[in-house]
């Protein structure tokens, strides 16, 4: 399985942030076809009990690399990219990860 992962910069205004990522963003990332789901993190402070440098992470899971560049290509992917440039360009780092089982490889 792969996934996109997108991890979100603290906004200036959290409440608009979320307002547009909850209300707007995620219902046009989740009509990505081969979407085999979408989870959202939402950062609340480090081990240390500090701010994270991170607000947000979102991980969208696909079958396989193809299935990723595919909904990437599809009027929905670039119509959810076109909505995320515009509201958050400045604070996402996109990343594209294989999942791996968590015993020592």
């Amino acid at each position: 399985m792969v996934k996109l992962v997108a991890l979100y910069k603290q906004p200036e205004d959290a409440k608009a942030f979320d307002e547009h990522y909850f209300q707007t963003h995620l219902p046009l990332a989740n009509k990505m076809p081969g979407l085999i789901k979408a989870t959202v993190t939402k950062y609340t402070g480090t081990p240390m009990g500090g701010e994270s440098p991170y607000y947000l992470q979102a991980d969208m899971y696909f079958e396989n690399m193809e299935a990723l560049q595919s909904a990437m290509a599809s009027p929905e992917g670039k119509a959810a990219a076109k909505d995320l440039m515009g509201f958050a360009g400045k604070l996402v780092t996109m990343m594209v990860g294989e999942e791996v089982n968590g015993e020592s490889q």
